[in-house]
């Protein structure tokens, strides 16, 4: 059996970033990673789905028992990825979807330089700040503060294997299920492949 493809996914706050992911995990073979953090949740936010709500006290307690793939702090909170259920999903050959902020995922390519990296780009800051405002669950300052930090993740843009801007919602879904089916025919990625055909000769 092949293991899986490790998909790191980032993004400023208000790309759209869960509605494209929402597409791809349509298909069985995809495991989301849920995220722990320590801040509040939003209104509709379920604990265990969007994220696992977790306190300063008992994140800090997984960080010190190394349960924790990576972490970050962003707007004062704690965000990271359990480690376990990551691991546990790529052994049985599912590729899984971290959706990590940049901090994290810059630590992700020191520990897994094999994996997929994916950064999905606004059409533009202007529209970012549009979807912000639409939103409707911060005030002015936070979205000022969102949209600077938006400007210094997207220069992290770079460090990426692929960008997927997302204006169109159909045409970024395309393009990140075209990254993955790419991965997915790497030679480096799915050795087993070649071997098979050596095999029967």
């Amino acid at each position: 059996m092949n293991k899986g493809l490790l998909i790191v996914v980032s993004g400023p706050s208000g790309c759209g970033k869960g509605t494209v992911l929402a597409e791809i995990l349509k298909n069985d073979n995809i495991f989301y990673s849920v995220s722990a953090t320590t801040r509040a949740p939003r209104p509709g936010e379920v604990d265990g789905v969007n994220y696992h709500f977790l306190t300063k006290e008992k994140f800090e307690e997984l960080i010190g028992n190394d349960g924790m793939l990576e972490y970050a702090e962003y707007c004062g909170n704690y965000y990271g990825t359990p480690r376990k259920p990551v691991e546990d999903m790529l052994t049985e050959g599912k590729h899984v979807i971290l959706e990590i902020e940049v901090q994290g995922a810059m630590k992700i390519m020191e520990k897994c330089p094999d994996a997929v990296f994916v950064f999905i780009l606004p059409p533009s800051l202007k529209e970012l700040r549009r979807r912000l405002n639409k939103r409707g669950t911060e005030t002015e300052d936070v979205i000022e503060k969102r949209l600077s930090e938006a400007a210094g993740e997207i220069k992290q843009a770079y460090k990426y294997n692929y960008t997927v801007v997302n204006g169109e919602l159909s045409e970024a879904v395309d393009d990140l299920k075209a990254i993955i089916r790419a991965e997915e025919l790497s030679a480096k990625n799915y050795p087993n492949y070649i071997d098979e055909v050596l095999e029967n000769a």
